[in-house]
């Protein structure tokens, strides 16, 4: 069984810092690629970043310069650095792992950015 769970979401003020963190279970995990997206209300689904089964990155122009996507093939987690964070980060944060046409995600963990 699959699993993937997200973690390390919450309130924060404009500026500051969370790191989220997605632990997989029942996969290789060293072999797929990994990444974030985000949804805000109202909004589609976008990708904030990925990174690949080895260590190439990408970012979404709007975080680039303040959010790092880093994996570790030893804990099986997929990780998202997320700094100088701004109100309309505001979103619930997917993580998502994919080989070929084969994908799960992980359930959502809220980000709020507010005074």
């Amino acid at each position: 069984q699959v699993q993937l769970v997200e973690s390390g979401g919450g309130l924060v003020q404009p500026g500051g810092s969370l790191r989220l963190s997605c632990a997989t279970s029942g996969i290789i995990f060293s072999i797929y690629a990994a990444g974030w997206y985000r949804q805000a209300p109202g909004k589609q689904r976008e990708l904030v970043a990925f990174i690949t089964d080895g260590t190439n990155t990408n970012y979404a122009e709007s975080v680039k310069g303040r959010f790092t996507i880093s994996r570790d093939n030893v804990k099986n987690t997929v990780y998202l650095q997320m700094n100088s964070l701004k109100p309309e980060d505001t979103a619930v944060y997917y993580c998502k792992v994919w080989r070929g046409a084969v994908a799960y995600w992980g359930q959502g963990t809220q980000v709020t950015v507010s005074s």
